[in-house]
């Protein structure tokens, strides 16, 4: 099975989007993306700098439309039969899927983002990486802290979400053989510090149309694949305030029999973990069009 996955939040740099403005009708593209999300995304992906891309309403936008654009210049979609996001990436991964317009995808993420920004206003809080150690002893010392595992992302990666102050102590006395590695966004996602964020998505989410998926799709909530357009939505709601089960999604995709990987952009992060979770998964990371013959080629069976 051909898997394509969307990244997360944390993926975007800037001017990533530049190399992608040069195809023919991207530029368009994304003028039509940033009404619908209420962002200058154009500016954002090309003139922006790392601060303020890293604003929880400018970055998530901006991930899910450039996963988008480099979806849609992908040839060989059809050669896809599953999708995932991490995250923010499930947006896009929900419009890949045929669940929602790029319209409402656009939109909806738009309204998160700015919910999400709000909610994080309230209280200092941010994420941090822990890599290695044993899960059970990470997961215990975060408690102690009263850090949530916000991201359990495979391959020996939990990720840890909380006030700065708690993050700071867990850095000075990490867990016995983890490295903590602050992240580049801007609250503590997916824990209960989102809860009013959820409402806001809810009363927004609530009327929109969604269809049945037509490729397999896996959700963030537990890693199983979800058939109905609607429940995938819901899911989408409540994931703002609950951890994402990455680990369980690529579980999923081995079971599933993956074959073959294509990260979407801004690529680079969910590649890295399908090399060590799942070994031997041949993976291309489209972080420009320069890898979309490489995508192809992967897709269809060709050989290089």
């Amino acid at each position: 099975m051909n898997i394509a996955v969307f990244p997360g939040q944390g993926s975007q740099t800037p001017g990533f989007l530049l190399p992608w403005l040069e195809r023919e009708g991207a530029a368009e593209t994304l003028a039509t993306y940033s009404d619908w999300a209420g962002v200058d995304l154009t500016a954002a992906g090309t003139e922006w700098d790392a601060d303020r891309i890293r604003d929880t309403a400018v970055a998530q936008p901006l991930i899910v439309a450039a996963s988008l654009l480099s979806w849609n210049m992908l040839d060989a979609r059809d050669s896809v039969q599953g999708v995932a996001g991490h995250s923010v990436g499930e947006f896009a991964a929900a419009a890949a899927a045929g669940i929602l317009s790029e319209e409402d995808a656009l939109r909806l993420v738009g309204i998160r983002g700015r919910a999400m920004a709000r909610a994080a206003a309230h209280v200092e809080t941010g994420m941090s990486a822990v890599i290695g150690g044993d899960q059970d002893a990470v997961v215990a010392r975060l408690d102690e802290l009263g850090l949530t595992p916000a991201n359990y992302n495979g391959s020996g990666q939990i990720v840890a979400a909380g006030t700065l102050t708690s993050l700071a102590a867990l850095a000075a006395d990490p867990p016995a053989g983890t490295r903590v590695i602050a992240l580049q966004v801007a609250g503590a996602f997916h824990t209960s510090f989102m809860a009013p964020a959820v409402e806001s998505l809810r009363t927004a989410a609530a009327d929109v149309t969604t269809t049945d998926p037509v490729p397999t799709v896996w959700s963030n909530s537990d890693g199983g694949a979800v058939s109905h357009g609607r429940a995938f939505l819901d899911a989408l709601v409540t994931q703002v305030a609950s951890p994402v089960r990455w680990d369980r999604c690529m579980t999923s995709f081995a079971d599933a029999g993956v074959s073959a990987i294509v990260e979407l952009s801004p690529a680079g992060t969910l590649v890295g973990l399908a090399k060590r979770a799942l070994r031997g998964v041949p993976s291309v990371a489209l972080k420009s069009p320069d890898d979309i013959e490489s995508a192809r080629r992967l897709l269809t069976g060709e050989s290089a």
